[in-house]
């Protein structure tokens, strides 16, 4: 069932098991939650882990605002929970154009940051969901090492994401 997938796009995330039968938890990253079970195939693979794997979504539903899903193979609580924390992906193929003005998340992952006063921040390594907002993670450049920032991902502070330009203009200090 493992194989390589090409330009997976990470649409969600395993949260954990959802009752006995082995059905999964997901938290959806779409805009629409229940756009996630469009897709008949879905990818999933470990957090910061390297390897993709293919399974098919039998059974699906939006349940309390997460989706509950049933996949091939996962038969049973416990092969559920070792899927805990797994990312969701699907091919970026099978993902439709976005529209003028908009992106995918994907795209925003090595973008370099720079605020108002044009100071570089960092590059973009992810993006994570955070309550209200999605939250940009952002490692700092080699000349000023530190943690990682995270910056929200909203209007008040995002200026300008330029994908063809490799660049997201901000609103934030260099010393926050």
């Amino acid at each position: 069932m493992a194989r390589s997938a090409d330009a997976v796009v990470v649409m969600g995330e395993v949260l954990g098991p959802f009752g006995i039968r082995g059905w999964l938890k997901v938290r959806s990253y779409a805009e629409s939650p229940g756009a996630l079970l469009d897709y008949p195939t879905w990818w999933l693979k470990p957090a910061r882990g390297a390897a993709w794997s293919e399974f098919r979504r039998q059974e699906g539903r939006l349940h309390s605002g997460a989706l509950v899903v049933a996949l091939g193979g996962v038969d049973t609580r416990e092969a559920a929970l070792a899927m805990k924390g797994f990312e969701v992906g699907v091919p970026r193929g099978a993902l439709p154009a976005a529209a003028e003005g908009e992106f995918y998340w994907d795209d925003l992952t090595g973008l370099t940051v720079l605020n108002r006063s044009g100071v570089l921040l960092g590059e973009v390594r992810g993006i994570t969901q955070h309550g209200a907002h999605p939250l940009l993670r952002v490692a700092r450049p080699a000349a000023s090492p530190g943690p990682e920032r995270l910056i929200p991902f909203v209007a008040a502070i995002i200026d300008r994401v330029d994908v063809d330009a490799g660049r997201i203009e901000v609103d934030w200090g260099a010393d926050y």
